[in-house]
């Protein structure tokens, strides 16, 4: 898969929006501003269908993945958008980064810890904005935002070491003299 991929999960109540442009996605943001209740929206319109009252709208199907047959599932699914929670602990490990690899999927992965074997960009990496009162019952629009920008260096910094991404290792570290 390639592009960028522009996502909107609603109910009558909660409404999320984000474009995705790489193959792996990170969310980020603290207790209860809604990255789990994304996940159950998912899942809730994956099992129900239109009964259940959440509309998803991507030109690429979205689901979830969770589970100890993860991978068997995953072997499965060609070309989706995948979302997963930080509760599904084989997101950490080597086998879970060699089957994102080998994938033509796109990975949205909700987590607060880092994922070092996953290579995944800094440009990527983004928060949840939740605007109006958390469990109020009026419609409660989330948004996300990029936590690093390359934008937000100011050129005037001449840094010791300089991190590169390079799209076979994850990252590499040149010592370079500026």
């Amino acid at each position: 898969m390639k592009g960028k991929y522009h996502i909107i999960v609603q109910n009558n109540r909660l409404h999320y929006e984000l474009t995705i442009r790489r193959n792996i996605t990170i969310l980020r943001g603290d207790s209860a501003t809604g990255k789990t209740k994304l996940i159950q929206l998912l899942e809730q319109a994956t099992a129900l269908g239109e009964g259940s009252g959440v509309e998803v709208h991507c030109d690429r199907p979205c689901r979830t993945l969770s589970g100890n047959d993860w991978n068997l599932i995953l072997r499965g699914i060609h070309e989706q958008i995948i979302f997963l929670d930080e509760e599904n602990k084989f997101v950490k490990s080597q086998e879970f980064a060699a089957a994102v690899k080998a994938s033509d999927n796109y990975f949205v992965i909700v987590t607060r810890e880092d994922l070092p074997n996953l290579p995944y960009s800094v440009d990527e990496i983004y928060g949840i904005h939740a605007s109006g009162k958390y469990h109020d019952l009026k419609r409660t629009y989330n948004e996300l935002y990029r936590i690093y920008s390359t934008e937000s260096f100011s050129g005037k910094e001449q840094p010791e070491i300089v991190v590169t991404e390079d799209s076979n290792a994850g990252y590499e570290f040149f010592h370079a003299v500026c």
